[in-house]
């Protein structure tokens, strides 16, 4: 079995990356088997951003603070954890978005698409679901889609619903909700094609960012499950992710 080791920029993390490619040794990401990415749920989202079009599988190793997509194995086990391992399949986000001046802006997001004020005042937005208007207007500081393996990031830090990753739903959900206060989001079918208009792009500013990429001034947002970068990542049985979020909802 062939790895590519790729790590975070903790020490942590890079000492680990060191220690498995002496044991292992370090194979390109086109001849290796597996991608391990080293350190927290970040350093596999590079890694599925850098690496996804080589239809490799990925098995992320946590050497962060949260790292609630990773795995805990130690250097001299890596091969039979990987080959009793779960596979997990995750479809990102396709983001379209168009600014002010209609320049068009695309990329792909593994955890969440989210549009966002640029400025202390509160946003406008309306939110259409396969071109049916579901929501005239949504005052607040903003608002984002997640996938199912971002459902426990920042859509969790929104109060968002955390998703099963075998759920095939897309959390939406606002950031700060002002008007209708009560509102606290939708859980979508990802056969759903989401657009998202920002009313009062002209007078109060929006960016819109696909995981660590964004763009400014933006006045609308198209957002879609991808239908062509599906990816695997796998889990140690023992540790499943399925538990991972089980516990995750029964925190108090």
């Amino acid at each position: 079995m062939k790895f590519h080791f790729t790590s975070s920029n903790s020490k942590k993390a890079i000492k680990a990356k060191e220690d498995y490619i002496n044991y292992y040794s370090q194979s390109d990401p086109e001849q290796a088997d597996i991608i391990i990415p080293i350190g927290g749920d970040g350093i596999l989202l590079k890694s599925l951003h850098d690496f996804n079009n080589l239809n490799k599988p990925f098995f992320g190793i946590n050497y962060g603070s949260v790292g609630f997509l990773m795995n805990s194995t130690k250097n001299n086990n890596l091969e039979n954890v990987i080959k009793n391992s779960k596979s997990t399949e995750l479809r990102p986000l396709k983001m379209i978005a168009k600014n002010e001046i209609d320049n068009i802006h695309e990329s792909i997001a593994y955890n969440e698409v989210s549009l966002m004020r640029q400025s202390y005042q509160a946003s406008k937005f309306q939110i259409k679901i396969n071109d049916v208007i579901r929501m005239n207007e949504l005052i607040c500081d903003g608002v984002l889609v997640s996938t199912s393996a971002g459902s426990t990031a920042y859509n969790l830090s929104a109060h968002g619903s955390i998703l099963p990753l075998d759920s095939k739903l897309l959390a939406l959900t606002p950031i700060s909700a002002f008007r209708p206060r009560r509102w606290r989001g939708a859980l979508l079918s990802e056969i759903n094609i989401i657009k998202i208009n920002v009313l009062n792009f002209k007078e109060r500013h929006v960016s819109v960012t696909a995981d660590n990429i964004e763009f400014r001034n933006i006045k609308e947002v198209i957002i879609q499950s991808s239908k062509d970068k599906i990816c695997k990542i796998l889990f140690d049985k023992k540790h499943s992710i399925e538990d991972k979020i089980l516990n995750e909802q029964f925190e108090y």
